[in-house]
């Protein structure tokens, strides 16, 4: 069972602030997407910084201890990350303190980097019976369907915060399923995992129209915590059905 999910309840258009960036001078505006998409970087690159730290200091031994012990454990992942990822957006959007931004992205970054050790520590175990590269073919599939999906709405420049409501509703099925899942000891199968890739794509294509079109030039922060979100949950899905597979 797995507790990602990536509901959202928040329209950047409503943040105060400066300009926002489809309304600011062009230069304004392509500084304020490139800032977005370093930050993205960066917090893929500390993800995968601490994922090695994780394995490397026993950190990950002692979540799968943990998680061992009963299927129940997951509620409470479950709410923890949701609670997590509310105290980090909330953060990420200060409008007061840069440093709480930076904060609200580390923490949530962190919080990403522990749910995925059970996933990775099974990717890392189909690769030791001999079906290797399953991390390195999930990262390679993620970054070309997040480039494709980045591409159309750049190209297009279509507006997809029309998406916010069906998102939002997928997020709370999805979340419902899981712990539906859990309580009742049933598996959410590839079915389940294909329509939450069609999800996390959907989430990409709003969050991506959102950097273009609600976001303010002072909110890169918060931007890049969105599209963080949603590149995980895609990575995610797209991993599991490659362990699935080779199970």
């Amino acid at each position: 069972m797995n507790p990602q999910e990536n509901p959202r309840s928040w329209s950047p258009a409503t943040s105060p602030g400066a300009e926002v960036a489809a309304l600011a001078p062009a230069a304004d505006r392509a500084a304020f997407i490139t800032r977005t998409y370093l930050h993205l970087l960066g917090a893929i690159l500390l993800f995968t910084g601490l994922e090695v730290l994780w394995f490397s200091s026993g950190v990950a031994q002692r979540v799968f201890e943990l998680l061992s012990q009963s299927r129940f454990v997951w509620l409470l992942v479950l709410a923890a990350f949701v609670g997590v990822g509310y105290l980090a957006e909330r953060w990420a959007r200060s409008s007061t303190s840069v440093g709480m931004q930076y904060a609200g992205l580390a923490l949530f970054t962190a919080a990403e980097s522990l749910l995925f050790l059970p996933l990775i520590g099974m990717a890392l175990m189909v690769g030791a019976q001999g079906e290797s590269g399953v991390l390195s073919k999930a990262v390679v599939i993620t970054l070309l369907m997040f480039s494709s999906l980045t591409g159309v709405v750049f190209v297009t420049r279509k507006d997809f915060s029309f998406l916010r409501g069906i998102l939002i509703f997928g997020s709370l099925c999805g979340i419902g399923f899981i712990i539906a899942s859990i309580v009742f000891g049933f598996s959410t199968g590839m079915a389940f995992s294909y329509l939450m890739i069609a999800l996390a794509c959907g989430y990409i294509l709003y969050d991506t129209s959102n950097v273009l079109h609600h976001y303010r030039t002072t909110q890169h922060v918060a931007a890049a915590l969105a599209l963080f979100a949603s590149v995980m949950l895609l990575f995610w899905y797209v991993l599991r059905i490659l362990v699935d597979r080779r199970r």
